[in-house]
C-alpha cells in the first residue's frame, strides 16, 4: 500500500490552499473594487482563526510532547514546519495586494487611506485635536520596570509597543498602549481620506508619555489560543462555558506574534521573550496590520463599489395569503418544501415556519436547535420566547460549544428561560451541530408533527451571505424521526431507532458508507457538496468505489485531503471547489443512476471526523422528484465544465477552471 502521504493531502495545508481561494478573489480586477477589499479582510481574518484553533492545537501537541501524526503521517511539529512558509506567502501577497493594487485603486475611486507623514499640517492638526478628545482619553499607557510585571496583551488587538525612557536619565522602560476594539480603525481626515487609529496613537506616544523621551516605537499583534478546551471537562456545561470564558479573557497562551516593519529588533526580541514564542512563531509585515479592518472600508456608502443588492425571492408555496396562521401548515400537508438560502428568503420561510408556530394557537411544542442565531433582536428566538410566554411546550437545545459564539448562545439561553422555555445545554462530549426544528400542532383528535431540516444555522444575519438548502416537511416517518432525535438529546437516555435519518455519531458514517460501496461497481455514480473532505475512511471508501469503476464528482469548498486522479486509486475522482460571492455551504449527497434509482440526502454533516464521530448531525432524504430535480439542478450548475471553479491535482494544487458561468449568478436567476 502507497505512504499515507501518498493517499492523503495534509488538512492544514488544505485549509491555508482553501484561504488562498479566498484571497485570489481580492486579486480579481473583475469584481467590484469594495468587494475585493472585503474579501481581503476575510481571508485576514480566516487567518486569524487557523492560528487561534489549529496551529494553537498543533504548538500545544508539540509543547506537550504528543505523539500524534495526521492521516498523512505528518507529526505536529512537521506540520507546523510546513504550514509556517505557506502562511508567509500568502500574507505575503495579501499585503502586496492591498498596498500595490487595492490602496491605489481605491484611492484613484476616492477614498484615501493615507500614512500620518502624508497628511498636511493643517489636516494634522485636525486629527491631534480630535485625538485629544475622542482617544487619549480611553488609552492606558502600560510600562513594564520593577514595579509593574509585563503587561497582559490580549489576544487580536492591536498595541503600539515602545522602549521609553525618563528625561535626564534613569533606566529605559517598555511601555505597551492597546488600542481599544471599540474604537473605529479609520479616521476620517475628509475628501474621503483616511488614517488608520494605529497611526494616530503612534504619531500621538509622546503625549501619553509626556516626561519621557521615546526611543523606540512601533505596532504589533498578538493572536492566542482560542480553544476553551471543554471537551473533556467533568460537571456542569454551562458552568464550564463561562469559566473558560474568564479563561480566554484573562489569557491563554500565545500562538503568533505579527509585527509591522518599524518594530525594532529590541522591541520585538522582548515580546518573543515575555510572550514566550519562539522564533518562527513571528510575523513580520511590510504593510497593514489585521487587514481585517478592511471591514470598515467595505461598510462607506459606495454602491458604485458593491455588488448590487441582492434580494431573496420569496418561498411561493407557503408566501401569506391572508388565510390564518394555519395556512403554512396546510401548504405542508399538501408537499415536502425545499428551500434555499440566500436565493430564497429565509424570514420568509424558515424563520416565518417558527413564528407561525408560535402565534398559532393550535401548536403545542416547538423545539429548535440553537448554534448560531444572530444578533440579540433574531426573528427565531424572539419567537420561540413569545411561544414559551404563551404557555406552548417550547424546547430549545442551544449548543454552548458554537467557537467564538459561545457568550452569546449563554445570553440567548437565559433569555429563553426567563421566557418559560426548557433550555438544554446540548451533551457532554458531543457538540450538536444538526440544524433541525419541530412543531407539533393539534389538528381535530389527532397530534400532527411538522419540521425542518436544513444544512444551515438559525441565522437571518448569515441566511443572506450563507448558501444553504433546508427541507420543510409534515412527512410522518421523517417528523418521527425528528422527534426521536430531540428526545435523544433531552432525555440523555441514549441512541434512538431512525428510520428515515441518517444520525451522527450513531448511524451517519456507516449509512454513507453503504452507499458509497453500494456504486463501487462500473455505471456506479456518486456526487458530494460539502464544505469539507478529511475523514480517512470515508475517502478510502471514495478510493475503492472509483477503483471499483464508479465516476465520482466532488463539490468541496475548503478543505479536502482526498488526492483526486491517481491512476489505480482515483482516476475516477474529480474534485472542484466553488468560491463566490454568497459561502458555498450547503451539503448535498446524490447516490446512483437515473436508471436505477437516485438518492439525494441534505444535512449538516461535513465529511470529517469530528462531525461524524463526534457530533450529532442529522441527514435527510429529499424524496419528491420535483425537489430532487432542484438539487440535481445546484450539482449539475456547480458541475458544468464552463462554470468558473478551482480544480484539485493530484499533487494538492488548486488549479483555475471552468469558463464564464458564474454558477452562483446561475442559480439565483433561476426559478424554482
Amino acid at each position: 500500500m502507497p505512504a499515507r502521504s501518498e493517499r492523503f493531502l495534509n488538512r492544514e495545508l488544505s485549509w491555508l490552499e482553501f484561504n488562498g481561494r479566498v484571497l485570489a478573489l481580492a486579486t480579481d480586477e473583475a469584481r467590484p473594487l469594495l468587494e475585493r477589499a472585503k474579501f481581503l479582510a476575510i481571508f485576514s481574518n480566516n487567518l486569524d482563526e487557523f492560528f487561534q484553533v489549529r496551529v494553537a492545537d498543533l504548538q500545544d501537541q508539540v509543547a506537550t510532547r504528543q505523539v500524534v501524526e495526521s492521516p498523512d503521517g505528518l507529526t505536529a511539529a512537521e506540520q507546523l514546519a510546513l504550514v509556517r512558509p505557506r502562511v508567509v506567502e500568502l500574507s505575503a501577497l495579501a499585503q502586496e495586494t492591498f498596498t500595490q493594487r487595492l490602496r491605489p485603486a481605491l484611492a484613484e475611486a476616492g477614498i484615501g487611506l493615507m500614512a500620518w507623514d502624508a497628511l498636511r499640517p493643517e489636516e494634522r492638526d485636525q486629527l491631534s485635536a480630535r485625538f485629544a478628545e475622542r482617544i487619549q482619553p480611553i488609552l492606558i499607557p502600560l510600562a513594564m520596570d520593577p514595579a509593574h510585571p509585563f503587561p497582559y496583551v490580549s489576544g487580536l488587538s492591536l498595541s503600539v509597543g515602545a522602549f521609553v525612557r525618563r528625561r535626564g536619565g534613569g533606566p529605559e522602560r517598555f511601555a505597551r498602549v492597546k488600542v481599544p476594539p471599540f474604537l473605529p480603525r479609520w479616521w476620517p481626515v475628509g475628501g474621503g481620506r483616511f488614517v488608520a487609529v494605529e497611526d494616530l496613537v503612534q504619531a500621538h506616544l509622546q503625549e501619553l508619555f509626556p516626561e519621557d523621551d521615546i526611543l523606540e516605537q512601533g505596532h504589533f499583534r498578538v493572536t492566542r489560543d482560542a480553544d476553551l478546551g471543554l471537551e473533556d471537562r467533568d460537571g456542569n456545561l454551562a458552568d464550564n462555558i463561562e469559566a473558560g470564558l474568564r479563561r480566554r479573557q484573562r489569557g491563554s497562551d500565545a500562538v503568533r506574534l505579527e509585527a509591522d516593519a518599524e518594530l525594532s529588533a529590541r522591541i520585538r526580541a522582548l515580546l518573543v521573550r515575555e510572550l514566550r514564542l519562539e522564533p518562527d512563531e513571528v510575523f513580520d509585515f511590510a504593510g497593514m496590520l489585521d487587514l481585517g479592518g478592511l471591514w470598515e472600508i467595505y461598510r462607506l456608502d459606495r454602491p458604485d463599489l458593491k455588488d448590487p443588492p441582492w434580494t431573496p425571492r420569496p418561498v411561493d408555496a407557503i408566501a401569506p395569503r391572508g388565510g390564518g396562521g394555519g395556512e403554512l401548515f396546510f401548504a405542508l400537508r399538501e408537499r415536502e418544501i425545499l428551500v434555499h438560502h440566500p436565493y430564497e428568503s429565509f424570514e420568509g420561510s424558515v424563520e416565518r415556519f417558527l413564528r407561525a408556530a408560535a402565534e398559532d394557537p393550535a401548536v403545542r411544542v416547538i423545539m429548535s436547535t440553537i448554534y448560531r442565531t444572530g444578533g440579540p433582536e433574531s426573528g427565531i428566538v424572539r419567537a420561540l420566547e413569545g411561544a414559551a410566554s404563551r404557555g406552548k411546550q417550547v424546547v430549545v437545545l442551544v449548543e454552548l460549544k458554537a467557537r467564538f459564539d459561545e457568550a452569546a448562545n449563554l445570553d440567548r439561553a437565559r433569555a429563553l428561560e426567563r421566557a418559560g422555555a426548557h433550555v438544554v445545554y446540548g451533551l457532554v462530549g458531543l457538540k450538536t451541530h444538526a440544524k433541525l426544528a419541530l412543531v407539533v400542532r393539534e389538528e381535530g383528535e389527532f397530534l400532527r408533527r411538522y419540521c425542518h431540516v436544513g444544512t444551515g444555522n438559525y441565522n437571518p444575519v448569515t441566511a443572506r451571505l450563507y448558501e444553504d438548502v433546508g427541507l420543510l416537511s409534515s412527512d410522518e416517518s421523517i417528523t418521527h424521526d425528528v422527534a426521536e432525535l430531540f428526545h435523544r438529546l433531552t432525555s440523555g437516555s441514549g441512541a434512538r431507532d431512525y428510520d428515515r435519518l441518517l444520525v451522527a455519531p450513531e448511524t451517519l458514517r456507516d449509512g454513507l458508507c453503504a452507499r458509497i460501496a453500494r456504486e463501487a461497481r462500473p455505471g456506479g455514480r456518486i456526487a458530494i457538496k460539502v464544505n469539507s473532505l478529511s475523514d480517512a475512511a470515508i475517502i478510502e471508501a471514495l478510493y475503492a468505489a472509483s477503483s471499483a469503476g464508479a465516476e465520482i464528482d466532488l463539490i468541496v469548498r475548503g478543505i479536502c485531503c482526498l488526492r483526486p486522479g491517481v491512476e489505480g486509486m482515483s482516476e475516477r475522482i474529480r474534485v472542484r471547489s466553488i468560491v463566490g460571492r454568497f459561502l458555498e455551504h450547503s451539503r448535498i449527497f446524490r447516490f446512483g443512476t437515473a436508471e436505477r434509482g437516485l438518492e439525494y440526502w441534505i444535512g449538516s454533516a461535513d465529511l470529517m471526523s469530528r462531525n461524524l464521530d463526534a457530533r450529532v448531525e442529522a441527514l435527510v432524504p429529499v424524496d419528491a422528484p420535483a425537489l430532487q430535480r432542484r438539487l440535481e439542478r445546484i450539482l449539475a450548475t456547480h458541475l458544468d465544465p464552463d462554470a468558473r471553479a478551482w480544480e484539485l491535482a493530484p499533487d494538492g494544487s488548486w488549479k483555475r477552471a471552468g469558463g464564464s458561468l458564474d454558477s452562483q449568478l446561475r442559480l439565483s436567476e433561476e426559478i424554482p
